[in-house]
């Protein structure tokens, strides 16, 4: 996943030993990768990629499961979250090719747009099967961390561990209480010239949160600053003042996925959608004296000092 992760185990089952501990987590993780990384040439997503269009495919169970979660996010959002968007991605320089010497034009941007969106994937369940209507191809890391929380948080469930955290790239689960015996908290970021400072505490046990941001990958040309969120629907970085968005949810999954796409969508149109769904999202929207804090109804009982 191009990232690190990190679990904290709190009172585990004596039965459960460390070492063995570790190797499940590194197998299941191992697991993840070979199903859904971009960095394998051979993993499961990448032979997808490079397989017929029109036809069929077998894929497995988790593959099919984050596909069918990335549709319906990208049809809740109205198409603002897109797992083909990689083109796209590459074209502005945060994919594997360099930063552009020249902004790209509107020709190759539009020429683009052509290969990107989710409605040329026709998902099959029972037995689960993936067919391209045209060549799309698909980049699931707006959602893969998320899911591989979810995979380690279940195998924890699973050896009897009633108290963790599991964060992958930002992205976290929680069960339980803390080594402390309190509930989990984080801290939300705030992006500052001095670099990332806690802003603001939530309580999270027995969630799964995720935050996206344009403050940690972009690049400046002429003066103008460019994200390396791009908006599936104009095939251009995000150009409005929100910062960051955090999610809660109960899959790690869907927070992720989540995050991206209000992210994508822009501080009132991604409100809406969280008060339209009942969905707890905090955001962190650009002012000309620092930020400003808003956030949906949901989001209140995991604020501190509010009631649970």
């Amino acid at each position: 996943m191009g990232t690190r992760y990190h679990i904290t185990v709190v009172a585990p089952p004596a039965e459960v030993a460390k070492e063995s501990l570790q190797e499940l987590i590194e197998q299941e993780l191992e697991a993840v990768n070979r199903e859904m990384s971009t960095y394998i040439p051979d993993s499961e997503l990448m032979r997808f990629n490079a397989g017929p269009i029109g036809e069929p495919v077998a894929i497995s169970e988790p593959l099919a499961d984050v596909v069918g979660l990335s549709i319906d996010i990208n049809e809740r959002s109205g198409g603002a979250f897109d797992i083909t968007v990689g083109p796209l991605v590459n074209l502005w320089g945060f994919g594997p090719t360099p930063e552009p010497e020249k902004v790209p034009g509107q020709e190759e941007i539009d020429r683009l747009l052509g290969l990107v969106g989710s409605d040329a994937l026709e998902l099959e369940r029972n037995p689960p099967r993936l067919t391209r209507t045209r060549d799309v191809q698909l980049d699931l890391s707006a959602i893969a961390k998320g899911h591989g929380v979810d995979r380690v948080a279940q195998l924890l469930e699973e050896q009897g561990i009633e108290n963790y955290l599991v964060e992958i790239g930002g992205e976290l689960r929680t069960l339980g209480h803390n080594p402390g015996g309190d509930e989990w908290r984080i801290g939300i970021e705030s992006p500052t010239r001095a670099g990332q400072v806690v802003h603001k505490p939530v309580r999270v046990s027995g969630r799964a949160v995720a935050t996206s941001g344009d403050y940690r990958n972009y690049y400046e040309r002429d003066g103008v600053r460019y994200s390396h969120s791009i908006d599936p629907r104009t095939g251009r970085p995000l150009q409005h003042r929100l910062a960051s968005v955090t999610v809660i949810a109960d899959i790690c999954a869907e927070a992720d996925g989540l995050a991206t796409a209000l992210n994508v969508m822009g501080a009132d149109a991604g409100l809406k959608l969280a008060e339209r769904e009942g969905l707890a999202v905090f955001m962190l929207v650009k002012t000309d004296n620092g930020f400003e804090e808003r956030f949906s109804s949901a989001f209140t009982p995991y604020l501190e000092g509010s009631e649970s």
